[in-house]
């Protein structure tokens, strides 16, 4: 798997540079970076603009590339013990993703869990700069079943909903977890129906919603924080 971009690059070389198999140089580094970099052991290769474009897809590499490990996502039954998670259902847009990753390791939450066919992990682990890594990350395809087992192990399920309750007046369970939904669509309407309460965030000005990582960092804390 090739990652690139300079914030994500450190974070690895930083926290799991055992993760590294190659690494890919398209400029030259401040030198306590490139100290860093040669105290892995891993061979550094110097590669020239067309090919750092053509390895990141013509993403903003910034100089920095690396063949990392591929990530490993986490099994569904290392969730049942948390007190709170989120269920990401049916979003597509990894800058999102990446961003409710940020900030629910920022905050605290214990893990998350991803409910989609198609998952480009590599733009979400640039998008979250490397906050995936720090994460219980689960990637499942049967979102309704899990929901359920949820239920069976004793977390409150909450639907960040237009339609709910306002999040100020509400009181959460011990043990939670927060469903977040599709960028256009949101939640289905079958797991609405799954789900123990929904929970909204009062609009002003006539305005009708947030983006969605956003209002998960307005949710996440109200519910981690009070």
């Amino acid at each position: 798997m090739i990652i690139y971009g300079k914030q994500l690059f450190l974070h690895i070389l930083e926290h799991h540079s055992e993760k590294f198999v190659r690494i890919m140089l398209a400029k030259e580094c401040e030198s306590d970076i490139f100290r860093r970099i040669a105290r892995t052991g891993v061979k550094v290769e110097r590669v020239d603009s067309k090919k750092a474009q053509a390895l990141a897809h013509g993403g903003n590499h910034q100089g920095f590339l690396a063949e990392v490990s591929e990530f490993e996502f986490a099994e569904f039954a290392s969730v049942k013990n948390d007190d709170f998670l989120v269920v990401l259902y049916g979003l597509t847009d990894v800058g999102n993703i990446g961003a409710i990753m940020r900030t629910a390791y920022a905050l605290g939450a214990n893990s998350v869990i991803i409910v989609a066919n198609n998952l480009n992990i590599e733009g979400i682990l640039r998008a979250s700069s490397g906050a995936a890594y720090e994460l219980n990350v689960v990637r499942l395809t049967d979102g309704l079943g899990a929901l359920n087992e949820l239920k069976q192990a004793g977390f409150e399920i909450c639907a960040a909903s237009a339609d709910g309750e306002n999040f100020k007046e509400l009181k959460f369970a011990k043990k939670r977890a927060l469903v977040m939904g599709n960028e256009g669509f949101g939640i289905p309407a079958k797991v609405l129906k799954k789900c123990d309460k929904k929970v909204s965030i009062k609009m002003r000005e006539g305005w009708d919603s947030l983006n969605v990582s956003a209002a998960f960092a307005i949710l996440c804390d109200r519910i981690l924080n009070g």
